[in-house]
């Protein structure tokens, strides 16, 4: 079942990502269809991870890519148009080490300044789990060939190329506590 904070999210992304970039708009359907299957284990947050998965690459739109770095300017459209939940824009900010990108980037400073990282690891690690588990055409796909798709797509020497290997190890471990927390749950 879709609920309003999902529908209103698709919405959204549906709006800014659906003409102008049908691939990435694949994709995000993509993700919220692997943040959904994960709501047996955060039925209480399956609404706003549900949501953030939607939103997650908002900020690649043309007409809000304003730093040219999508979880900075999607959390900023969230937060200054919409006045979303500073939960669910955390979320978007701060999703798949976005830190690290935005260190590459000189960016980092101002990301932790505007949208600090959630306290709930695990919240954020299935928004990660969930975009690092789908292709970029929206299909399901393992951590290790979503990196190598990444540094392939953008080459090992660029910013997204550089960020995306020493993240690595950081994804990894994310989908393993994901991975654990889904067998953990009864069947």
């Amino acid at each position: 079942m879709v609920n309003h904070l999902s529908a209103w999210a698709r919405r959204i992304a549906q709006n800014q990502l659906e003409t102008s970039l049908p691939r990435r708009w694949a994709h995000t359907q993509g993700v919220a269809r692997g943040a959904a299957a994960l709501e047996p284990v955060f039925a209480a947050d399956s609404e706003v991870l549900v949501a953030a998965a939607f939103l997650h690459d908002v900020g690649y739109a043309p007409l809000l890519a304003l730093t040219g770095f999508h979880p900075l300017d999607g959390a900023r459209f969230l937060r200054d148009e919409h006045r979303t939940d500073e939960r669910l824009v955390r979320l978007v900010a701060n999703h798949t080490f976005a830190l690290l990108e935005a260190e590459e980037r000189g960016l980092r400073a101002e990301l932790e300044a505007e949208f600090p990282i959630l306290d709930d690891q695990l919240l954020t690690d299935a928004l990660t789990y969930a975009d690092m588990t789908t292709t970029p055409d929206g299909a399901p796909t393992t951590p290790h060939a979503r990196i190598a798709e990444i540094v392939a797509r953008y080459g090992p020497d660029t910013v997204v190329g550089r960020f995306i290997q020493r993240a690595e190890p950081e994804i990894m471990a994310t989908a393993a506590r994901v991975e654990q927390a889904v067998a953990a749950q009864p069947r």
